[in-house]
């Protein structure tokens, strides 16, 4: 019953390796198309010498996981990022993507969290879609510096919790150098930089997340599989040892009854 119910749970790990492998490809090209704006943003924000105002302590850390598990220890590599964040910025409210984030919060900052999205993390992310998340968060206010915290895809079998800092259109406008760039109508300017640049931000955490655990759990379900495939040989071997020892003690009882009769 043991062996029946290994080579079960064998089958089914295998195929969820083999739909894991199957998104990973996707996954990886909404990436690819994700980083080069997002990098380009960063660029932005780094030639402007752009910062938060000196004493300001209105920050927002999002946090971005999925709402699916069985994959590693990449949900809770994030807690662990989230609760650095947090002690870096005490005063920061933070906003969280995916239920298994925002379980984590609720268990040890429960009174920073002031909103959360699930839902997220079945298929591969979009731009719409974290501009709608975008949408939502103007609804707190402004802040002067937005920190997103995902898993950055490093390869095929590793990630790191990573964070890339996003500011407001007080804090661009403020810019040390922002006169490098030839920008007309300052202020329309500024604000859209300023939405376009989080949600750029989110996007690509978003992506960057969807590729690292779906390569996760491609790789828990591999190993899986093999453990499965260990612990089956090792169920055979003992069933067929204990198959063998039955048959040669009823051989030695039919042989043994046999000659007494004779």
């Amino acid at each position: 019953m043991r062996l029946k119910s290994i080579k079960n749970i064998e089958k089914i790990t295998k195929t969820m390796k083999i739909v894991a492998s199957t998104r990973l490809g996707k996954a990886q090209k909404v990436m690819g198309s994700s980083r080069v704006y997002q990098t380009s943003d960063l660029d932005f924000f780094k030639t402007a010498e752009t910062e938060a105002p000196e004493g300001s302590d209105r920050t927002l850390i999002i946090a971005i996981t999925s709402d699916k598990g069985l994959c590693g220890s990449i949900h809770s590599q994030m807690g662990k990022k989230t609760r650095a964040a947090l002690a870096e910025y005490p005063n920061a409210d933070v906003v969280t993507i995916g239920d298994k984030q925002k379980v984590q919060v609720l268990r040890s900052n429960a009174d920073k969290l002031i909103m959360s999205f699930n839902g997220v993390g079945k298929e591969s992310p979009s731009f719409y879609e974290a501009s709608l998340i975008v949408d939502e968060l103007t609804k707190l206010g402004d802040y002067d510096k937005v920190v997103v915290l995902y898993n950055k895809f490093t390869s095929s079998v590793s990630f790191e919790p990573s964070a890339a800092n996003i500011f407001s259109q007080a804090s661009i406008e403020a810019s040390s150098k922002l006169s490098v760039f030839d920008i007309e109508d300052d202020n329309e300017t500024t604000a859209v930089l300023a939405k376009v640049a989080l949600t750029n931000a989110i996007f690509a955490g978003m992506a960057e997340g969807y590729a690292s655990e779906i390569s996760a759990r491609r790789n828990a379900m591999e190993n899986a599989s093999k453990n499965a495939g260990d612990m089956i040989n090792k169920y055979s071997i003992l069933y067929n040892r204990t198959r063998q020892a039955v048959i040669t003690n009823e051989l030695v009882d039919i042989i043994t009854g046999a000659s007494s009769l004779n």
